[in-house]
């Protein structure tokens, strides 16, 4: 079977190198009765992966029987992979079936194989070499056919180094070993899985979907997973829920991952807007709008005074109300082509202007901190944290 039928009967969703080469992968070993090793980080679709291979194995129209060992205790895992018999321990009333007899003539996928005990690793062993296990209480041996495809976001090398993993199991196991790729390595990936999940989330929920804006998907591309596929994955639901039916733009996607995106390197010059972090470019547009703000203040002050008059931005005079004559032009010192008074330099820094501007600006727009934050440039979030930062929230309430 090609890569493009198992891609489309197996939900894998890339086109890039990373993904082939799991996919290509899957195509050599899914057809042959041995056991595969997939690693990766968490998150990254290993189970998508286990999947796959048996979709497209002899196996495929016999169960596919997935297990979690870390999520079973130590004291009943076990009982839940080879089964028990009546009266074993306390609570078994009944004879039980494990998952390996569960999985007969199928395939089972042992998933955070690393968590299980050493003492269970020796029974795992048992199986993969002869296809045989003892249930807990239990006098006689069982069979089972079964293939094993096992999983691991740990290095089992470095576990069998400090005696946590059986050497034996390891290399049981490692007869085919598949990387399941981080989605740093797959970036080019991330268009399509955001429209799959997009697509599958509200068509599941009967949601109305109009897209991602294309600057909200490069924002997302240079956003660092840490979860991988299963992060985003949240994330597009989440984004999805809360901005009810709209379209998906940049300013959403920033006020959702908290102005976390990165990956665009930082610039200096001020206080020219250019590609840098947010908060540089969140401080630049602070710097500005005090800037304009102190403008506007000083045009009000002139426009109330009826003994003045102002100079246009375009040059002409604006006649006075009071006078048929026109006034001349306000005096401008020879500070006036600076926003900062030479005075000012070096007793100032950048937090003194940004706690100004935000306390001056919520005091314009009488504490509407939406209508603030959207004026300085800055995310809701944001402006929130940052009147918690300059302790301006007992001015807000006095004010």
């Amino acid at each position: 079977m090609n890569i493009e039928s198992i891609q489309k009967k197996s939900g894998i969703v890339g086109r890039s190198d990373a993904i082939k080469q799991v996919l290509e992968m899957v195509a050599q070993v899914a057809p042959i009765d041995i056991s595969v090793l997939i690693t990766g980080d968490s998150g990254t679709g290993k189970e998508m992966v286990a999947k796959a291979i048996h979709q497209t194995s002899k196996r495929s129209h016999e169960p596919l029987v997935t297990v979690n060992c870390g999520a079973i205790p130590e004291g009943i895992i076990e009982s839940e992979l080879f089964g028990h018999k009546k009266g074993a321990y306390t609570d078994a009333r009944d004879d039980r079936k494990g998952y390996f007899e569960t999985a007969n003539k199928g395939t089972i996928f042992l998933d955070e194989i690393g968590e299980t005990p050493l003492e269970t690793q020796v029974k795992l062993l048992r199986v993969l070499e002869s296809g045989e296990f003892m249930p807990v209480g239990a006098s006689k041996m069982k069979r089972t056919d079964v293939r094993v495809i096992a999983a691991t976001n740990k290095d089992l090398a470095d576990l069998v180094r400090k005696g946590l993993f059986r050497q034996d199991l390891f290399y049981r196991l490692k007869t085919v070993t598949i990387l399941s790729p981080a989605l740093s390595n797959r970036v080019e990936d991330i268009s399509l899985l955001v429209e799959r999940f997009a697509l599958e989330f509200t068509r599941n929920n009967d949601m109305i979907y109009r897209g991602f804006m294309p600057e909200a998907i490069r924002s997302l591309k240079n956003h660092n997973w840490n979860g991988n596929v299963r992060e985003l994955k949240n994330f597009v639901e989440s984004i999805l829920v809360l901005e009810k039916g709209e379209r998906v733009t940049l300013e959403m996607v920033e006020n959702q991952l908290g102005s976390s995106t990165s990956g665009t390197p930082n610039n200096p010059a001020l206080p020219v807007v250019m590609s840098q972090p947010t908060e540089s470019a969140e401080r630049d547009l602070i710097l500005r709008q005090l800037f304009l703000l102190r403008q506007d203040v000083e045009f009000l002050k002139q426009l109330a005074s009826p003994e003045s008059s102002m100079q246009s931005n375009l040059g002409s005079p604006i006649p006075s109300q009071t006078s048929g004559d026109i006034t001349p032009s306000l005096h401008i010192d020879e500070e006036s082509e600076y926003f900062i008074k030479n005075s000012s330099i070096g007793d100032m820094t950048v937090e003194d202007l940004e706690k100004e501007a935000i306390e001056r600006t919520l005091k314009f727009f009488n504490n509407n901190r939406r209508a603030s934050a959207k004026s300085l440039g800055m995310s809701e979030r944001t402006l929130y944290r940052k009147i918690d930062q300059y302790g301006l929230e007992r001015k807000i309430k006095n004010s």
